[in-house]
């Protein structure tokens, strides 16, 4: 194995990928290293051709993993954004795999929408990859249970964003909703459903103490300014908005922003709250730890009236034993 005469170290910001996540006869316009002993050593430089044979020696020395630099993320976010249809639909790339790429791609993207959520272009990849996310998830269980397996619960705006969008959609496809524009417009709007908390200081989001009254409003503005943002792009379908408005709305007025009635709250909002409460209490914060599944699906039911009863118990049949034993 030709190895080029480059180290960085492991402490630099470098970038994880899959072996599989490299297309056989694409030209490849980032770096790509190997960790050997405690350091990066370049492997083959950006403009090459990645070749079957390239993918061969690779796999006899055992690597499936390699890395790239920090500062050359977007390149190979374009590079799998453009190739991950095919990466789902390809039969020799493990399911486990799949959900990987498919997770981490996703969730690479939410930080490209939330350093930038007015850029046009930001939200129609969004589009695009939920479309994608879509057509995965949409094959069946096992799909969600791989993803299962490589969500991160440690809580951060770009990883909740991709969890919530997840757990939508598979609750969507578990009631029995099959329509693919459904799932793609509801799996938009969960990803986006927290855009608007970009407009509110990481100090306040990330407290430890007891929101102030003031803190606490700005809060619960989140939900219109994120439909406000996403708005000025004109690129969301108009039910997406459901998502990101009424995702803190509950069925006995307790919610916000505009304590609306259950009858009057949409689907989509119904289904994001759900999903977005369960990976709020499952995820670890600086402010608090995270609980296991069922005491949060336990949490979630003593909050008599808040939530649909019937959703709510078919949201614990789709996170049912199988996930237990995982999460």
């Amino acid at each position: 194995m030709a190895i080029m005469n480059s180290k960085r170290t492991l402490t630099d910001k470098f970038l994880p990928i899959y072996l599989e996540a490299l297309r056989i006869d694409s030209v490849i316009d980032f770096d790509l290293y190997l960790s050997i002993g405690h350091d990066l050593v370049l492997y083959r430089a950006a403009d090459l051709p990645f070749t079957e044979k390239t993918r061969a020696t690779l796999l006899d020395n055992n690597i499936k993993q390699l890395f790239i630099p920090g500062g050359e993320r977007s390149r190979y976010q374009t590079y799998i954004e453009s190739n991950i249809n095919q990466i789902i639909e390809d039969r020799e790339i493990p399911e486990t795999t799949k959900a990987g790429i498919v997770y981490d791609s996703t969730k690479l993207l939410v930080k490209d929408v939330l350093d930038n959520p007015t850029l046009s272009d930001n939200i129609r990849r969004s589009k695009d990859l939920v479309e994608s996310s879509v057509n995965f998830v949409i094959k069946g269980q096992d799909a969600f249970h791989n993803l299962l397996m490589v969500m991160s619960f440690d809580y951060y705006t770009y990883t909740h964003s991709v969890n919530v969008c997840t757990f939508a959609v598979a609750f969507a496809r578990h009631l029995g909703y099959s329509d693919e524009d459904f799932l793609i417009n509801l799996g938009t709007g969960a990803l986006l459903h927290d855009v608007g908390k970009t407009k509110i200081s990481d100090r306040i989001l990330n407290k430890r103490s007891r929101l102030s009254p003031l803190e606490l409003e700005l809060i619960r503005k989140h939900p219109q300014w994120g439909v406000d943002l996403i708005r000025d792009t004109n690129l969301v379908h108009d039910s997406s908005y459901y998502a990101i408005l009424q995702h803190h709305e509950r069925d006995d007025q307790s919610g916000y922003p505009a304590g609306l009635r259950g009858e009057d709250i949409h689907i989509y909002g119904k289904i994001t709250g759900i999903a977005d409460s369960f990976d709020a209490m499952t995820t670890r914060r600086v402010y608090q730890n995270a609980v296991e599944t069922y005491p949060a699906l336990k949490a979630l039911f003593e909050r008599e009236n808040a939530f649909d009863r019937n959703l709510l118990e078919q949201f614990a049949l789709l996170m049912g034993p199988r996930e237990m034993a995982q999460l």
